[in-house]
């Protein structure tokens, strides 16, 4: 199998690159929202979840930069770049994502307060999916950053959605200490990214661990991915302040400050495992609600993203290996596409009794599954998840967001951007585990 598997993963990179590259400052799509009385004209530097136009005619509207997304995809390019295929466009495309991103830090919500004569463009079976105007006041400086989505043409998201979300700024701070410590930046670039990246630093450690959205907007909450990579950031950005060679007082005192809000975050991260379960739960809600969802692949998700190789909470934790078993064992008898062929790598979805499109299998999830194998030194296993991503990719190579769990066609949006990522960091932990 892991012939014909390295084969096909050779033949699809290109295609996954390539995919990935047309969410990045897709400059030539013109996206109109005649409901909402919008032409969005993107900005360079803004990444749309998918290049692909739908209106939920049936293919959902996913032409917004979301926070989340946008750092994944800038991560995945960094990966691409210094294996040698996104070429020195790569470093460009970085520039143009760090400046929309500061870009975006002086948007002000009271301004369409003010100025409510929108309102009156959009139409009237569209009003009712606004956001109203106290919501929209409150999105001004520090807020801006928990606004899970923005317009690719660095706008405001006028529609009500699943906010505030965390997990974006953190991701975000994740990526930008991973070009620093990778690669030689040009001098302007690299000081417009020590200030985003201070600014994202600032936001994780003031509203780290205060509830917020899941990494599926669906549930507002304490989640466990979002701590995760929320403390992984604060972790990781105190070691790089105090490496700066002209760290004020003030970087030594938010070092500190970031050190011990990432211990906070990991005690806390500990009290998620539920041992008669025998999974860490991805969620906690308001007065202690239980969940259907407290199973979810966002845990093994926040595993990989985090990107820390060892210790609690890491691929390595046993912890994380037994609610992959777990998760392993739900796709398994619930999707008809895994109970036909069974395996040790079964297609991956989100959680239990899923209703969002198909319900089905995500490429992103069993991507993340695979690659948290390849991290967690299970080789054999990882190559079984790739070699069910391999069985439902069509000859094209096109990634969509799902594939249906009883048929294995693809649904949801189309060329998911996060796909195309997942893919990438995935072949590139499989190489990894090849050399070693």
């Amino acid at each position: 199998m892991s012939r014909a598997l390295s084969a096909w993963i050779e033949r699809e990179y290109p295609i996954a690159l390539a995919g990935m590259m047309q969410s990045i400052s897709p400059v030539r799509i013109i996206k109109h929202r005649p409901g909402f009385a919008q032409k969005i004209m993107p900005k360079r530097g803004a990444i749309v979840a998918s290049p692909v136009l739908g209106a939920y005619d049936p293919d959902p509207d996913y032409f917004y930069h979301w926070f989340r997304d946008g750092a994944l995809i800038i991560d995945a390019l960094r990966v691409a770049f210094f294996e040698g295929g996104a070429g020195t466009q790569a470093l460009a495309h970085l520039s143009d994502f760090v400046q929309f991103s500061l870009s975006l830090q002086q948007l002000d919500g009271r301004a369409l307060v003010q100025s409510a004569l929108w309102r009156d463009r959009v139409a009237a079976d569209h009003r009712q999916y606004l956001r109203d105007d106290a919501e929209l006041a409150r999105v001004h400086g520090p807020a801006v950053s928990g606004e899970t989505r923005v317009n690719a043409d660095g706008t405001l998201d006028i529609s009500r959605w699943g906010r505030p979300q965390h997990d974006g700024p953190a991701l975000r701070a994740l990526t930008l200490m991973r070009w620093t410590r990778d690669a030689v930046l040009p001098a302007q670039l690299a000081a417009s990214l020590e200030t985003l990246l201070r600014a994202d630093l600032a936001y994780v450690h003031r509203f780290a661990p205060e509830p917020c959205f899941d990494i599926w907007e669906e549930d507002i909450g304490l989640h466990y991915y979002t701590l995760r990579v929320s403390g992984a950031a604060l972790l990781q950005g105190a070691q790089w302040l105090e490496s700066q060679p002209a760290r004020t007082p003030r970087d030594v005192e938010l070092a500190r400050a970031c050190r011990e809000k990432a211990r906070a975050l990991i005690t806390l991260l500990n009290d998620f495992w539920l041992p008669e379960q025998g999974h860490y739960r991805s969620r906690r809600l308001p007065g202690g609600a239980r969940s259907a969802k407290e199973l979810d692949v966002s845990v093994i998700l926040a595993a990989v993203h985090a990107g820390e190789r060892e210790g609690p909470h890491t691929p390595q934790d046993e912890h994380q290996q037994a609610t992959l078993e777990r998760l392993c064992a739900l796709f398994s008898a619930a999707y008809p596409i895994n109970r036909a062929s069974p395996g040790i790598g079964p297609a991956m979805g989100r959680y239990a009794d899923d209703r969002y499109y198909s319900g089905g299998a995500w490429y992103l999830a069993t991507l993340g599954a695979a690659e948290f194998c390849y991290l967690s030194g299970d080789r054999a296993r990882g190559d079984a998840f790739l070699e069910t991503v391999r069985r439902f990719t069509p000859p094209s190579g096109e990634l969509s967001e799902q594939f249906d769990q009883r048929s294995g066609a693809q649904t949801s949006a189309k060329q998911l951007a996060w796909s195309y990522a997942a893919f990438i960091s995935c072949r590139a932990a499989r190489q990894e585990s090849l050399s070693g």
